[in-house]
């Protein structure tokens, strides 16, 4: 009997699409409170990046690439390359001198380490993180303009310290500046909407504007209704509160965020 490439490509396939179908089920039950929000396409629309983005590290065995996706809810799609988790490019940019288990130990490793020392038992850090975070998102606070990075900088440290502590002072800043950057595409002018931006990157992972967990945050931000930059920050500042109160704060299981 001759196996036909055809036949073969049509295997493959199939295998794909039902590991995808048991990462999409596996990452709901990981985090109940994102998947009853984005729902089952969108999840399966991240477990596909995921996957093609652990690739390009050479991750192809079924465990390390659940372990990638796992972080991805965890810190975000964009982790790879978000200055918050430089542990975790350190580590996954050496796919021709550690093997892909190795790899895969380390960050399980590093990510356990993280999970003590910042998100706290129960994830109870996270959660105070995020319920301030949303209390600092409907206050009228406004930033200096004479001394804006080191006033958000504080703020960051005030609202989430053991995250604060555990990225380091120079990761901030990284984050800081390219929360800047983004909120300039944009046009967010004032240092409210600037400072939007970058909690968001704080909060969600620096990639959050285009990533496929958070498509509230791409779609407020390509809204062609929305003309005034000005609107358009406050829609998105709305829009955040609502995700922090009611998706993640007020979950009974937890933020696994």
């Amino acid at each position: 009997m001759k196996i036909r490439t055809e036949q073969i490509e049509v295997f493959e396939q199939a295998a794909v699409r039902n590991f995808e179908d048991e990462m999409v089920e596996h990452l709901a039950d990981f985090s109940p409170p994102l998947f009853k929000v984005i729902k089952q396409d969108q999840m399966r629309q991240a477990v596909r990046f995921g996957m093609s983005q652990a690739g390009q590290y050479g991750l192809t065995l079924r465990g390390p690439l659940r372990l990638y996706l796992e972080m991805m809810l965890l810190f975000g799609s964009h982790f790879d390359t978000d200055p918050q988790y430089a542990w975790a490019a350190d580590i996954l940019k050496h796919q021709h001198s550690v093997t892909e288990m190795a790899r895969a130990e380390r960050l399980y490793q590093k990510t356990l380490d993280y999970q003590e020392k910042v998100s706290g038992p129960d994830d109870a850090n996270t959660r105070k993180a995020l319920s301030d975070l949303s209390v600092l998102a409907r206050s009228p606070e406004t930033f200096s303009s004479t001394n804006f990075r080191a006033s958000i900088r504080q703020e960051m440290i005030r609202v989430f310290p053991t995250k604060a502590n555990y990225i380091g002072e120079e990761a901030l800043a990284d984050l800081i500046q390219e929360g800047l950057a983004e909120a300039s595409k944009y046009h967010f002018s004032t240092h409210r909407g600037e400072a939007l931006i970058v909690v968001l990157m704080f909060a969600f992972g620096h990639g959050c504007t285009k990533d496929p967990l958070y498509p509230w945050i791409a779609r407020t931000l390509a809204d062609e209704k929305i003309i005034d930059p000005a609107a358009r920050a406050e829609r998105l500042e709305k829009k955040a509160v609502t995700w922090l109160e009611h998706v993640i704060i007020s979950s009974p299981e937890g933020p696994q965020t």
